[in-house]
């Protein structure tokens, strides 16, 4: 079909005449309204982008090495909620004055956090002291696909049962 008859087609129809393969030979083209398809595109785009989730590197500061236990557990529960989302943490832990001489109890709160997050996170890199202050970088642990198909069907709860009924006792025959 020649250009300027499908240009007229077009117009007759209120659409936008669009070339689709232009290596093509002859050229394809398509008869559609553009701005529509074009909305629905950034549409499209502006969804998959929501759906996507960029990692992030969350710090965590320790203060010090004589944390309690209530507060290293909301620290590491935190920490928790960050790996659950798909985000990289990394816990650091400052020693100040005569704390430098204890470094192990450093040492042991970072233990702890690596087995108490152990169920939701790896280790990308294990403590190491830097001058005054220790670090740790905990990764998400890589997500299972869920598997394919229909989930198991769970099995249908039993009927419950009418109780049976209790036997009559005979009538009595009067005596005479």
């Amino acid at each position: 079909m020649e250009v300027k008859e499908a240009q007229h087609m077009a117009n007759e129809a209120g659409l936008d005449l669009v070339e689709v393969a232009p290596k093509a030979n002859p050229p394809v083209c398509r008869i559609m309204d553009y701005g529509k398809w074009k909305y629905a595109q950034a549409k499209k785009d502006r969804k998959s982008k929501a759906a996507r989730h960029d990692t992030e590197l969350k710090g965590i500061r320790i203060r010090t090495p004589k944390i309690g236990q209530h507060d290293l557990n909301i620290k590491v529960n935190r920490a928790r909620t960050f790996l659950e989302r798909g985000d990289r943490v990394q816990f650091s832990l400052r020693f100040r004055g005569r704390e430098l001489a204890h470094i192990d109890e450093g040492q042991k709160i970072f233990r702890q956090i690596q087995e108490t997050l152990s169920d939701v996170s790896k280790v990308d890199q294990d403590y190491r002291r830097e001058g005054r202050r220790i670090t740790m970088t905990l990764g998400p642990l890589a997500k299972s696909p869920p598997p394919k198909g229909k989930p198991p069907a769970a099995p249908a709860p039993p009927r419950p049962q009418a109780p049976a009924p209790a036997p009559q006792a005979a009538p009595e025959q009067p005596t005479a």
